[in-house]
């Protein structure tokens, strides 16, 4: 698995809008996209968005990572909407679950 941290910062008087409708075409598109595990938003009170994506392998990320809307996105990114932002992409080192029914269980 691979995970991508994406943090964030918009620009003063970013248009909300726009950035929600491409943030949704985003998620459209990468969900439909094979080797897709999952996608989540968090926004802090210090205004920094967080977004963490999960995709089977490198390979499968390259291919988002290289999707003719999604390069699109970020140019727009880049242009209209981000003051700044950081991206990291990850390999979990070790990975586990946990519910009350199941217990601990190693992924």
């Amino acid at each position: 698995m691979i995970v991508i941290v994406f943090r964030s910062r918009p620009t003063p008087n970013v248009d909300e809008a726009a950035v929600g409708a491409l943030s949704q075409r985003m998620i459209e598109i990468a969900s439909s996209m094979p080797g897709f595990l999952s996608y989540k938003d968090f926004a802090a009170e210090d205004g920094e968005f967080v977004t963490l994506v999960e995709f089977e392998s490198h390979e499968t990320l390259a291919a988002w990572r290289n999707h003719p809307e999604h390069l699109e996105a970020q140019r727009r990114g880049r242009e209209e909407f981000f003051a700044e932002y950081t991206i990291q992409v990850c390999e979990p080192v070790r990975a586990y679950t946990f519910d009350v029914a199941a217990g601990r269980r190693d992924l």
